[in-house]
């Protein structure tokens, strides 16, 4: 699998709730609810921006696989990129 530059294109204003993430994007009046890895995952967003950088974190968090991990986090960013929250440009 890809390395992937992980580049935010809009920032939803994200309040914390009990440990969630609840993410609001005004512009389309959507709002999605982040929990378990996926707040992980965008809580590293923040200073990490290269997918395996966030796997990596990952993997020192959770015990597991390395290709689950991938496989999940790939996932994740896919679906954020489809919401145009980020693009993904894969590295050479």
């Amino acid at each position: 699998m890809s390395n992937y530059a992980v580049k935010m294109l809009k920032k939803p204003d994200v309040t914390d709730l009990a440990g969630e993430k609840v993410m609001i994007d005004f512009e389309s009046g959507k709002y999605f609810m982040l929990t378990g890895s996926a707040n992980d995952i965008w809580d590293i967003m923040e200073t990490k921006t290269v997918s395996d950088e966030i796997i990596s974190e990952l993997l020192d968090i959770y015990e597991v696989e390395p290709d689950v991990c991938k496989d999940g986090v790939m996932g994740f960013l896919r679906e954020l990129e489809s919401i145009g929250f980020i693009s993904l440009e894969e590295l050479v």
